[in-house]
């Protein structure tokens, strides 16, 4: 999976490996992470999410969410890096 990163001077391309599994761990992953990807709290956060980059693209255009996603709980749009693990607080302390 790559993705572009871009700052004010150039765009960057990064790409993740994908795990190296075997095909039973694989088939098994794929099922957790559709049952998870399933939950009422993950579809209205991703129903929440389509919404708020449709308009973001309509009033500053696609560019401006090169690189950046969501935080539901902030409630603006992040970079991806700034985004994970609770603002740098990491998620063991999160309240869930």
């Amino acid at each position: 999976m790559c993705k572009y990163i871009s700052s004010n001077i150039d765009i960057k391309i990064v790409c993740m490996r994908k795990q190296k599994l075997s095909a039973e761990a694989s088939a098994k992953k794929a099922t957790r992470d559709l049952a998870i990807a399933k939950t009422p709290a993950r579809r209205e956060k991703k129903r929440e999410n389509q919404v708020k980059r449709r308009e973001v693209i309509k009033e500053r255009g696609k560019l401006f969410l090169v690189g950046k996603d969501y935080d539901h709980k902030d409630g603006k749009f992040k970079s991806v890096k700034a985004n994970r693990g609770n603002d740098g607080n990491g998620t063991k302390k999160e309240k869930k």
